[in-house]
């Protein structure tokens, strides 16, 4: 299993996130770096030993304009393969995403507002670059989409494998932030119906966490709080075999 950090960004520089409650995210405060610039801060994670980082661009998220240059910079300069989540629902916004150089393309079901676009997108692309989040609030599917939110999160899971995804992560945004643990039931039951990759996150509290989810199969764990904050240390990560 990975553990994947995760850099947020509004308004242009990385922020603290807690809840999915977008308003109160404050500006990151990180054992790791006095910075808040994206670029300084995906540098410190690749200085520990991570090649991977998960960015949520909570500008694009919201409607606002992309952060495009800042991915293409942390790519290069920071040396990290990116997976990003820039609120993507159309063609047009998946080639931008892919002209910065990016690794993976994240569609949230939060800004999903057609499932048919996942079908066209794993069609059109190699399937490994499309990773599906399955974006919930206390166990509840967000989206634009009547047809998805309507599916428990199992149901969805099946019917994004059924069209061609291999790759999902099951993220509950209640507890991003909040070190309560994850949402394990949801992410068993998803791993016991499908043959999907499964990477989750939200609410993991340190290495024994970590350690449980490597037990049940999962894949990638995304880590933010615990990093910043020193509560889960390099020292762990590399005693443990997770870097």
């Amino acid at each position: 299993m990975k553990v994947i950090p995760v850099l947020d960004i509004l308004n242009g520089v990385a922020v603290h996130a807690m809840r999915g409650e977008r308003k109160e995210y404050r500006p990151l405060k990180s054992v790791l770096c006095a910075s808040t610039n994206p670029v300084d801060v995906a540098r410190s994670f690749k200085s520990l030993g991570f090649d991977e980082l998960y960015v949520a661009d909570l500008d694009a998220i919201l409607g606002k304009s992309g952060n495009f240059a800042l991915w293409g910079q942390m790519g290069a300069e920071a040396g990290l393969n990116l997976m990003v989540d820039a609120g993507i629902d159309n063609m047009e916004k998946v080639g931008r995403v892919l002209e910065t150089g990016v690794s993976y393309i994240i569609v949230g079901t939060e800004t999903l507002n057609d499932l048919d676009f996942v079908r066209r997108a794993v069609k059109l692309l190699n399937k490994n670059r499309i990773i599906v989040s399955i974006d919930l609030k206390n166990g509840r599917i967000l989206s634009e989409s009547e047809t998805v939110k309507s599916q428990s999160p199992v149901m969805l899971a099946q019917t994004l494998e059924k069209m061609g995804v291999n790759k999902i992560i099951i993220l509950d945004l209640a507890r991003v932030g909040a070190e309560q643990g994850v949402s394990l039931q949801i992410v068993r039951r998803v791993l016991e119906k499908t043959k999907v990759e499964v990477l989750t996150g939200g609410g993991i509290r340190g290495i024994e966490d970590l350690e449980e989810l490597r037990s049940v199969g999962i894949s990638g764990a995304l880590v933010a709080t615990v990093l910043h904050t020193g509560k889960l240390t390099e020292k762990e990560l590399k005693s443990k075999g997770f870097l």
